[in-house]
């Protein structure tokens, strides 16, 4: 009985290794199901990351390749100013003096579109895109011109150098009319100081004042917010995010209105979306404290010369969009450095305006620009 009993049991076990096997087979097979789906679920999301981070800044290059042919200006041209550099100039209108218009940080000729159409009705107005900026490629790292060795990439002295070598190519006029704003103020001032022979009339738009970079809450506003956001703007484009946003009118151009082109409109839109014009709009705010400085010792070094009439224009505040106390800042120290460098300047007021007055109170500007150009036209007429 007892072996019996034995050998049923022995019997038995396999017969429950298999109703055990049975009963976990169904388990692992929904295992690996549960599995394999939780894997293919992770893998078509990370597809879908893929094609987020390639494709937008693949598409973006594509369209700024063909865009870039498109949006030059009708009346612009790319002009070899030496050293394997190619700029930007667009000159409008005929006749002399020819007015030359330089743009406020990290912007391009657009900005000057309202005031050029206006002035070139007279005689010839010319902006240009500094390098980098707009259509004036900058030359990669590894090249060299020779001049950063005196003056850094992105600052006044540079720029000065560029600007210099543009008009020569170009043929411009002399003596002309030198308009700037901002770090176009800098550059400006700059260049009448050291080209005296070649500047008529200095016109400066809410210039920076060089000792604003000395005081701890304007640097902190501007290497603390304002280049942060540039930065932003940066990565935005190089990520071809900027582009899909401009799509979705969440950024929109900075210059608009009734009165704007369609072919402003589209080529603002390009350079939002290009990074390296957006790089270079990050470069020239960076190192602004050392263009003003580079101004700073140019008019100690080199007095402006007498024979050249300087005017300033200047709005309610320097940027309606920062704090009252900022605004007061800039306003006690433009008046400081006014009444020191250019005691006999001509000040003009635009009331109600700020750093954006070119294109914004355009007409103010034009105004003033015309009234010099006349009188010069006047001059030359009677000599």
């Amino acid at each position: 009985m007892r072996r019996r009993s034995e050998a049923q049991a022995s019997s038995n076990e396999p017969v429950n290794a298999d109703r055990k096997d049975a009963d976990q087979r169904p388990r692992s097979k929904a295992e690996v199901k549960g599995r394999f789906s939780y894997s293919s679920v992770l893998l078509n999301i990370g597809k879908c990351l893929l094609l987020i981070i390639i494709i937008p800044p693949f598409l973006n290059y594509a369209s700024l390749q063909r865009e870039g042919q498109m949006l030059l200006p009708k009346d612009g041209q790319i002009v070899d100013v030496g050293l394997g550099q190619k700029m930007h100039l667009l000159c409008k209108g005929k006749g002399n003096p020819v007015v030359i218009l330089d743009a406020p940080t990290g912007m391009s000729t657009d900005v000057w579109s309202h005031v050029q159409e206006s002035v070139a009705t007279l005689t010839k107005v010319c902006t240009y895109d500094r390098m980098g900026l707009g259509f004036s490629k900058r030359l990669m790292q590894n090249e060299s011109t020779g001049t950063e060795k005196v003056w850094g990439m992105s600052t006044t002295g540079r720029m000065v150098d560029d600007l210099h070598r543009l008009l020569q190519a170009a043929g411009a006029a002399k003596p002309f009319i030198l308009v700037g704003s901002e770090l176009g103020a800098l550059n400006g001032r700059f260049y009448s100081h050291i080209h005296d022979e070649q500047v008529s009339d200095l016109v400066l738009i809410d210039p920076i004042p060089e000792d604003v970079f000395e005081e701890d809450q304007w640097k902190e506003y501007w290497y603390g917010k304002l280049l942060p956001s540039l930065q932003a703007k940066q990565f935005s484009a190089a990520t071809g995010l900027s582009r899909m946003l401009i799509i979705l009118g969440i950024i929109e151009p900075t210059i608009k209105g009734e009165n704007v082109s369609e072919e402003v409109i589209q080529r603002q839109k390009y350079l939002l979306s290009n990074p390296a014009h957006q790089s270079s709009a990050v470069d020239e705010h960076y190192f602004l404290n050392e263009s003003a400085s580079q101004v700073r010792d140019i008019t100690k070094f080199k007095p402006l010369s007498s024979r050249i009439s300087v005017s300033v224009i200047t709005g309610d505040s320097f940027d309606q969009q920062i704090p009252e106390h900022l605004n007061q800042m800039v306003s006690k120290l433009q008046k400081k450095f006014l009444e020191e460098s250019y005691p006999s300047a001509n000040h003009i007021h635009i009331k109600g305006a700020d750093r954006r007055m070119i294109y914004k109170k355009p007409s103010a500007i034009s105004q003033h620009l015309r009234k010099l150009v006349n009188q010069r036209q006047a001059k030359q007429q009677s000599e």
